[in-house]
């Protein structure tokens, strides 16, 4: 065998390993969902409403949480600084007519499940195919459809630091594509109950990320809504 021939040989088993990584993490991002982001100790969304009592799902409740919120002083050191750079970008909020309130306390609250997981985010509950709004100007990253969070939007902020994801969406809206730039009010999304939200439990779950050097869509330090958004 020449040295052009076993180099050839060499590379053949290569392709074909790396061809099935990506397969793999494919499947593994569309059956679990995002890796979740480093966690963090931020305070959210305490929600209220549960499924009526005949839907059998109600003592799950996947959507909402499960648990008691544990409620923290405030952010850690390391989060501190995005938290204020967020803080001053004035962000609206994704549903017309929330009050900010309604997100404090669950973002710590620990998920039933596998193994079980921090929400590390915000349920807002609206009436299904209410207009989901961009919260900032910014780039849409991402459209993608998991078994956990149904269709999503990763949206970029215009620094690239930050990452918003809303999640459970009923559809998106007419046009909206992947590198489409949207401004701050923007209808991109609808309600709805995709993924594993409970069907009678419309609501966006919405999340904020602080983006890692990598600049990677699914991975991010998140930071609690709430926080972000009263100031």
């Amino acid at each position: 065998m020449t040295a052009k021939t076993r180099r050839r040989a060499a590379v053949i088993p290569a392709l074909v390993v790396s061809f099935g990584a990506g397969v793999a993490t494919g499947w593994i991002l569309r059956e679990k969902g995002p890796p979740l982001p480093a966690g963090s100790n931020l305070v959210g969304l305490k929600l209220d409403a549960e499924a009526p009592a005949e839907d059998p799902r109600m003592s799950e409740r996947p959507v909402p949480t499960t648990g008691g919120a544990m409620i923290s002083a405030g952010p850690p050191p390391e989060a501190a600084a995005a938290l204020a750079a967020l803080q001053q970008r004035d962000l609206r909020m994704p549903i017309d007519g929330v009050n900010v309130e309604i997100l404090k306390g669950s973002f710590d609250e620990h998920r039933s499940g596998s193994g079980g997981h921090v929400h590390d985010a915000a349920d807002i509950l609206a009436p299904r195919n209410t207009p989901i709004h961009a919260v900032e100007n910014g780039t849409i990253a991402k459209l993608f459809v998991s078994k956990a969070g149904g269709n999503t939007i990763y949206q970029f902020d215009p620094t690239g630091q930050f990452c918003y994801y809303y999640a459970h969406l009923e559809r998106y809206a007419d046009g909206v594509h992947e590198g489409q730039a949207v401004a701050r009010g923007d209808v991109i999304g609808y309600v709805g109950t995709s993924g594993n939200a409970p069907p009678l439990v419309p609501h966006v779950h919405f999340a904020v990320y602080e983006l890692g050097p990598e600049r990677h869509w699914w991975q991010g330090r998140a930071i609690d809504p709430y926080l972000v958004f009263r100031h």
